[in-house]
């Protein structure tokens, strides 16, 4: 037995238990894995509230990281003993231990820590692709990102000043704006004090960013748009406030011919190849120290309706993990 969190319905915090589960022996082609940490992220929200949908009772969670404890039949990507961590689905990572697919691990190099890599894979592998392939950024571009000392946030701040991107970020507090400054944002608007969209064209002189990323969602999407200079990108990547309501293809062309993408990690990350190349440019960005993941907050599994109430309420800052 091994114990995990699970929904019975859709709904707030109070919808996740911690019961007690089967844990058979893995199957051919998975690995099972003891995990020593275990990734929060916002997508997790989504899974419990229902927005996006998943046939109940269900497990939650996306990320973890541990140690390979047994392989079923055919298993080649790792051996009993590694160390590995992964992101993606199946959802269930909020649990003691799981039966994984095994060509979804990632075998850590040994500089990583369990915390370390819990608390990236998900939203390092998320920006690898962001800046890398969603939009070929390149040096000099200039782009804004919003939420900038979330998670995803803090690894994009450090990624695009490698790359030579300027990024402007926006968040909600002085607190915030001191920790994206801190780890590389060119610029930083608190929008509870500043119009974004005008602080925007004051700093690129009225040309606009090549892109903006926008986890929030409804609250910011058409002012996002106005940031854009013509000919730029739109990467709406998560909804914290909601999704996006309904808007006419016209509002792109009056902008000067703006493009938009929905992307996600299973489109960008669909093969080995794909996953290993990926997590390759992650792990060296980490590993170089050219990008530091801090592990801001820490909660036991049983305590994870805490840790998604204050992720709901933008208490947290950085990244966030369970414990096991």
């Amino acid at each position: 037995m091994t114990k995990a969190i699970r929904i019975n319905r859709f709904g707030g915090p109070e919808v996740m238990e911690l019961v007690d589960v089967e844990l058979g022996p893995p199957g051919p082609g998975e690995a099972q894995v003891r995990h020593e940490a275990i990734g929060l992220n916002f997508i997790d929200v989504y899974h419990r509230t229902g927005l996006y949908p998943q046939p109940l009772p269900a497990g939650l969670g996306m990320e973890g990281a541990g140690v390979v404890e047994a392989v079923g039949e055919g298993v080649t990507e790792v051996q009993v003993g590694d160390r590995v961590a992964y992101a993606g689905r199946p959802i269930g990572s909020y649990a003691q231990a799981r039966n994984m697919p095994a060509a979804q691990l990632l075998v850590l190099p040994e500089k990583i820590g369990f915390d370390t890599a819990a608390a990236m894979m998900l939203q390092g592998l998320t920006v690898q692709y962001l800046l890398h392939r969603t939009v070929a950024l390149k040096a000099g571009d200039t782009i804004l990102f919003h939420a900038a000392a979330g998670g995803v946030g803090l690894i994009a701040c450090q990624w695009a000043r490698v790359m030579g991107v300027t990024l402007i970020g926006t968040v909600g507090s002085e607190e915030k704006a001191a920790l994206a400054t801190e780890h590389g944002a060119h610029h930083v608007i608190n929008y509870n004090k500043e119009n974004f969209t005008e602080r925007v064209k004051e700093i690129t002189g009225g040309k606009g960013v090549t892109a903006v990323y926008d986890s929030i969602g409804k609250d910011t999407f058409i002012g996002s748009l106005d940031c854009l200079r013509p000919l730029g990108t739109m990467v709406s990547f998560g909804n914290a406030s909601g999704p996006v309501p309904p808007f006419s293809l016209t509002e792109l062309a009056n902008r000067g011919s703006l493009y938009i993408t929905r992307p996600s990690m299973m489109a960008y990350l669909s093969t080995r190849a794909e996953l290993e190349a990926a997590t390759k440019s992650l792990f060296g960005v980490v590993g170089s120290g050219e990008v530091k993941v801090e592990v801001r907050q820490r909660y036991a599994l049983a305590d994870v309706a805490q840790a998604h109430t204050e992720l709901e309420a933008r208490k947290t800052t950085g990244s966030s993990i369970l414990l096991p």
